[in-house]
């Protein structure tokens, strides 16, 4: 039989990349790390690991091993999640990861919730974008985490992670009032969305950083607009997109969530090709959606999005 925590070992070097990563994750040294997987390849009697200059990387037998320790534990997930049903009280802890704007207007409505229908139940919440958190999760650094996905961008979809939708949150144009001419303005409202979008080709702008899924969303609509913005502000902070726009700086494109269903302060278009808006949904490990921690944080986060609203005062 192998050893089952030096099989989570090399799941854990799989996942993280480095020795010193899973030793820093998991607070042990490197050596030991090290000593342990010598130990698993002793047992399992042929070489896990392979140098690559300076860093090592699994072998196919260590690929093998690693798939059937994923199924080991989500079956071990599902063992879990039957224990917790079978008690009257939810305890024990969860550990959330959300981007940004979720976690400002979803998040602490969906813990009022869990505080009142599960006292006991101990929530931890890291703000992280998704980039980093669905990788954390797959590392079991999170059990559930809130992530977003672009129009036209897709996730990968990890066969050890499963989603569930939460809502879709609508992108719209904001731009600094007055915009520019006031003619000039009214003629490109009337012209429609691509022209009002057209319109604000001459003006900075505000937009996430350079290789995340918002960036590209964001240079794709403007160049099928027929222009290159002019990026002079870059931030995954939304509240700074925001203050900027108010403030006259800069024109973004902002969703609904940021209001959390407050009147908004900026004059707020429709974008072109439809309805644009970008998916929220929750990501778990795969064997951990009968697990009542995850199911009532879930039903909490719907019931958060449906108190939550569209900006008013358009």
């Amino acid at each position: 039989m192998f050893d089952l925590h030096r099989l989570r070992l090399l799941r854990e070097l799989k996942h993280r990349g480095t020795l010193a990563a899973v030793a820093a994750a998991l607070s042990y040294s490197p050596s030991s790390v090290s000593q342990q997987l010598s130990q698993l390849e002793t047992e399992v009697g042929v070489p896990l690991l392979e140098p690559v200059g300076r860093r090592v990387r699994l072998t196919q037998q260590a690929e093998i091993l690693v798939t059937h320790t994923e199924a080991v534990l989500a079956r071990l997930e599902r063992a879990e999640a039957e224990i917790a049903t079978s008690l009257t009280d939810l305890t024990g802890t969860l550990r959330v990861a959300s981007f940004q704007t979720a976690a400002l207007a979803l998040v602490p409505p969906a813990l009022t919730l869990l505080r009142a229908s599960h006292p006991r139940l101990r929530v931890h919440v890291t703000q992280m974008e998704p980039e980093r958190a669905l990788p954390g999760l797959l590392a079991r650094d999170f059990d559930l985490v809130i992530a977003e996905e672009y129009p036209g961008s897709p996730n990968p979809r990890p066969a050890e992670l499963e989603q569930e939708d939460l809502c879709h949150d609508a992108l719209r144009l904001a731009h600094p009032h007055p915009a520019g001419d006031g003619g000039a303005a009214e003629a490109a409202d009337a012209a429609g969305p691509t022209a009002r979008l057209r319109a604000l080709s001459g003006h900075p702008w505000v937009l996430e950083p350079e290789g995340t899924a918002a960036r590209h969303w964001a240079l794709t609509l403007c160049r099928s607009a027929g222009f290159e913005p002019d990026v002079r502000f870059e931030s995954t902070d939304l509240l700074l997109h925001l203050r900027l726009v108010e403030q006259g700086h800069a024109a973004a494109l902002l969703p609904d969530l940021v209001w959390d269903g407050r009147p908004a302060t900026v004059p707020l278009q429709q974008l072109p090709h439809g309805p644009q808006a970008r998916r929220l949904f929750t990501a778990i490990r795969r064997g951990r959606g009968r697990h009542p921690a995850t199911q009532a944080c879930r039903r909490a986060l719907r019931e958060a999005v449906g108190a939550s609203g569209p900006p008013g005062g358009r």
